[in-house]
């Protein structure tokens, strides 16, 4: 009876042609109600007789089976990883796929492009750290002890430190300009700027931070500021290096210009800029048309704000301005959207990325 079940079910597991059908035979054969493991059930019915001559065989069939099963797997398994190889077989005589390239972020070569304009016109660039305390960042800048800037829905505000003093991340870089004039007696590193003696022309680019987050306003984004420390300066000096820097950075000669009141804390005067420009088509184009865009903030820099650095303002006058890199580039390069420049969307830089030896070059051209 063994002999007749173990050919029946050697037939089926040799007649299995994949993994599905083999798991029904083993399950048929070895499985809780299989053929092979009711005789194992049946051997608790024998007598003992029975069970010594009955038992060694069942046993050994079971075995026998088990085994039978696991070398057809194993089989199948093979000729299924051979089907596979063969099918999904690699050409290595094609040539490898194309190395990706990196490029120049817009916001980079926006503020290399407005760096080489001011290099041109004798600036100098200076440099300050991110995180800045409350007196370079508001105080010494003649902002009042209760201007809403200094309140925590407008300004990044770090825990207090071992002083009680809690620093801020920095809301423009006009810390920077205050570091330029201001001498401190604390040992900084070589890359801060720190008491430079008048005459100063400097440009400070770098990151800033704000609670600011729509189309136009993201919460960290670029600025540049300039500033102009020298006897007998006025207003007048202020339009010809805006007006001049606006030219050369659009590349067109037909800038026009206009200067609106406004108010800023550290200067005084204070101005908005405005450039002429089209709007229609979708793009704005400046040096031509009838709108206005604001541009920039600017003024002569406040008397208090040259007392808190230690400088005479009856001998020292000068004037600042400021204007956002990555809004520049906008307007520049006809991106629709500033949160794009903050993305890392991959497509979006191969689309408005620079080629690394892209140098900006006021004799060669800028973009």
């Amino acid at each position: 009876m063994t002999a007749q079940l173990e050919a029946e079910i050697t037939t089926a597991i040799d007649a299995a042609t994949d993994g599905p059908a083999l798991e029904a035979v083993r399950i048929a054969a070895l499985g809780k109600s299989g053929s092979v493991s009711d005789l194992l059930k049946s051997l608790g019915s024998m007598s003992p007789d029975e069970r010594r001559e009955r038992g060694p065989q069942i046993n050994g069939l079971r075995d026998r089976i088990a085994a039978a099963i696991a070398e057809k797997k194993a089989a199948l398994e093979a000729a299924e990883l051979d089907a596979k190889l063969a099918a999904e077989r690699v050409d290595l005589s094609l040539p490898a796929p194309p190395r990706r390239r990196g490029s120049i972020h817009p916001t980079m070569q926006v503020m290399d492009e407005m760096i080489a304009v001011f290099a041109e016109m004798g600036f100098s660039v200076a440099e300050g750290p991110d995180i800045e305390t409350d007196f370079n960042n508001f105080t010494a800048l003649n902002f009042p002890p209760k201007h809403p800037a200094r309140e925590m829905h407008d300004t990044f505000f770090l825990p207090e430190d071992a002083n009680g003093e809690r620093k801020v991340l920095r809301t423009h870089t006009s810390p920077v300009q205050v570091r330029v004039m201001h001498r401190v007696n604390e040992k900084l590193p070589g890359w801060i700027a720190n008491g430079q003696e008048p005459p100063i022309r400097v440009i400070v680019p770098g990151r800033t931070f704000r609670k600011d987050s729509d189309q136009t306003h993201t919460p960290m984004f670029h600025q540049i500021e300039g500033l102009v420390i020298d006897k007998a300066i006025h207003m007048g000096h202020l339009k010809w290096t805006l007006e001049t820097f606006i030219a050369r950075f659009f590349e067109t000669s037909e800038v026009t210009t206009r200067f609106r009141p406004h108010h800023f804390p550290f200067t005084e005067p204070s101005a908005e800029m405005d450039v002429q420009c089209d709007r229609s088509g979708g793009e704005v184009k400046i040096g031509q048309g009838t709108d206005w865009l604001e541009i920039l903030g600017c003024g002569m820099v406040h008397p208090n704000v040259l007392r808190n650095v230690g400088l005479d303002p009856d001998v020292w006058q000068g004037f600042a301005f400021g204007c956002g890199v990555d809004r520049l580039g906008v307007l520049k390069y006809g991106m629709p959207d500033l949160r794009d420049m903050f993305a890392s969307d991959v497509r979006w830089l191969e689309h408005y990325g620079f080629g690394p030896y892209a140098t900006p070059s006021p004799a060669t051209g800028l973009s």
